[in-house]
């Protein structure tokens, strides 16, 4: 199924898809190099490569498949194996009667045709695809291995060496490296990891139970059971984890902390693991970090409207305080980490001060916290102030001397970006009262606060309905519904005319393999410290005053923010309720 030139060039002229002129060009270029005229086209940007593949496809007389969003039998799947379908970009898309329809970036790629019709025993189909429709398929396809996965690690756990320990007696060193050493218990800890990161899981839960081991992944902010293993893999799994992270191997009275980093296809991704003694035995657990957050936009996040416009504006300070405030695991660093990425530019010095240092960023001087030898956020803070910096980054404001040290630095000419932990972004007044900083000074440096929480986000596949008077009176008692209706008529997102009875919201289509959520989005309330918040900290007003206040001025809360992200169809009411109530 090959196109020559001449055939490519003429259709590509008649569609005017490159001029006359340009493709006589990228011929001789062809005809130098040794190449074939698409390939040139594609490289000189005269034709992207999709559309290069719609042209193909078109004069083959082939059909071009958008797959992206669509889902395929896993089945269907299974009868390519994965390592050839991610190699030859070829994937299987259904079967009817004795033929394989099957979807290829490159119809020319006989060995992968041949492969497919020999393993089948089927007539094959090819179909052109899409770059964007291929890496969606092959991420469906990774996720169905979680079976094959889970019968790697049991014939895995089946064959694990065992040592019987007297009770009283402790398991030599080296015994316990000869069981982290054990073929099987690396291919099990090497599975696990793999299977977290395809799964896109936050946190690895290892816990030894009283007749089992128990795995769960922690995926979109909820703990989900993996696999079950037996209670002889504890040990030797728990020590391969610790030979990992540069951990004591014989310690097991003490908490441990260490961190590990692997490349799985490409993809970096930093482990930092938590050792813990429990009644049954250690329970670990591991919390993938995927390296650098660039690439985030505040957007991406979930950022939006006044919010945006009040973050875009603070980062042009040059002295101030932004904070952060939530619970843990609620995106804290990763919004940080994205302001961060947008001041990063040649003319500034950034320094942080972490505990621990979750992403590497290029260009920042990054320090991490170490207890254990008494160099706490304060005292990393104080010596990072006379290291000439522009912007500093605190992890988090433990203390009173953090706070004010936190506090001078921004008084002294630099732009401090930090976290608390509150439940709301006016609840940072009275914390940071609490670590005794002055009011007179609160007023002259902070500038922004924001709170925030993490709602999953709904997969394309979703229905729409619109909700009752009953059911809008009932939620009409947790959130200012005008104020919302305001907000998404001044960011276009529902007609000016539009009225809550006739909005609609949406809800996940459910299946047996998937929850219809994918991924998660930020929901957000955003302080500014105006002149008016000011009085009201001087005056030392409450969490609620300021909160009033702050409302008045214009700002959604975060559950009026869910509900606007619900409208826009990003999650469910039902999820922003079970967030905001935890």
């Amino acid at each position: 199924m090959h196109i020559d030139d001449k055939r490519l060039k003429d259709f590509v002229i008649d569609a005017g898809l490159v001029s006359k002129k340009d493709i006589d060009a990228a011929q001789k270029v062809a005809e130098g190099r040794g190449v074939s005229l698409g390939e040139v086209l594609v490289s000189e940007g005269r034709i992207s490569e999709d559309d290069l593949r719609r042209v193909q496809a078109y004069m083959l007389g082939i059909p071009f498949l958008h797959l992206k969003g669509q889902k395929i039998d896993p089945e269907i799947l299974t009868l390519i194996p994965e390592p050839v379908a991610r190699s030859h970009n070829i994937v299987p898309i259904r079967k009817s009667g004795n033929a394989i329809e099957v979807a290829m970036l490159d119809t020319e790629d006989l060995e992968a045709i041949e492969f497919v019709k020999k393993k089948v025993g089927l007539k094959v189909l090819p179909r052109l695809t899409d770059v964007e429709s291929m890496k969606d398929v092959l991420l469906q396809y990774q996720k169905s291995l979680r079976a094959e996965f889970g019968d790697i690690i049991q014939k895995a756990a089946g064959s694990l060496k065992n040592i019987s320990v007297v009770e009283g007696e402790e398991v030599a060193p080296g015994d316990l490296r000869k069981l982290a050493e054990d073929l099987p218990v690396i291919r099990i800890v090497d599975t696990l990891l793999k299977h977290a990161i395809i799964q896109s899981a936050s946190d690895i839960h290892i816990e030894p139970m009283d007749n089992q081991l128990l795995v769960r992944y922690r995926i979109d902010g909820i703990l989900r059971d993996a696999m079950v293993l037996p209670t002889s893999a504890a040990a030797s799994i728990t020590a391969r984890i610790k030979v990992l992270s540069k951990l004591k191997l014989d310690e097991k009275r003490l908490p441990q902390d260490g961190r590990f980093k692997v490349d799985v296809d490409g993809e970096k991704v930093s482990f930092r693991v938590s050792v813990l003694p429990t009644y049954f035995g250690e329970k670990t657990v591991m919390r993938l970090l995927r390296d650098g957050s660039a690439g985030f936009t505040l957007e991406g996040l979930g950022y939006h409207g006044n919010a945006l416009e009040a973050i875009h504006k603070a980062l042009k300070k040059t002295t101030g305080m932004i904070l952060t405030t939530g619970p843990t695991g609620s995106g804290k660093t990763t919004s940080l980490y994205t302001m961060l990425d947008m001041l990063n530019t040649p003319e500034v010095n950034i320094s942080t001060i972490e505990d621990p240092i979750e992403y590497q960023m290029n260009r920042i001087n990054q320090t991490q916290v170490r207890p254990d030898i008494e160099f706490t956020f304060s005292k990393g803070l104080r010596s990072l102030v006379r290291q000439d910096p522009d912007i500093i980054m605190v992890g988090e404001i433990r203390d009173n001397e953090t706070a004010s040290l936190a506090i001078n630095a921004s008084l002294t000419g630099h732009l401090v970006l930090s976290t608390l932990h509150t439940n709301s972004a006016a609840g940072a007044i009275p914390r940071l009262f609490d670590m005794k900083v002055e009011p007179f000074l609160m007023v002259s440096t902070l500038y922004l606060v924001i709170a925030q929480r993490l709602v999953r986000h709904l997969t394309k596949d979703k229905e729409k309905y619109v909700l009752s008077k009953d059911e809008l009176a009932v939620l009409g008692a947790s959130v200012d519904l005008d104020d919302v209706l305001a907000a998404l008529k001044e960011e276009s997102i529902v007609e000016k005319s539009a009225v809550w009875g006739k909005i609609p919201f949406y809800r996940a289509k459910k299946t047996e393999t998937d929850d219809g959520f994918s991924g998660r989005v930020g929901i957000y309330e955003t302080l500014l410290i105006t002149p008016t918040i000011k009085e009201l900290i001087m005056r030392g007003a409450t969490t609620e005053a300021i909160n009033e206040q702050a409302r008045k001025e214009g700002m959604l809360t975060m559950l009026e923010d869910g509900i606007f992200k619900a409208v826009q169809g990003l999650t469910t009411i039902e999820e922003v309720l079970r967030v905001i109530s935890e």
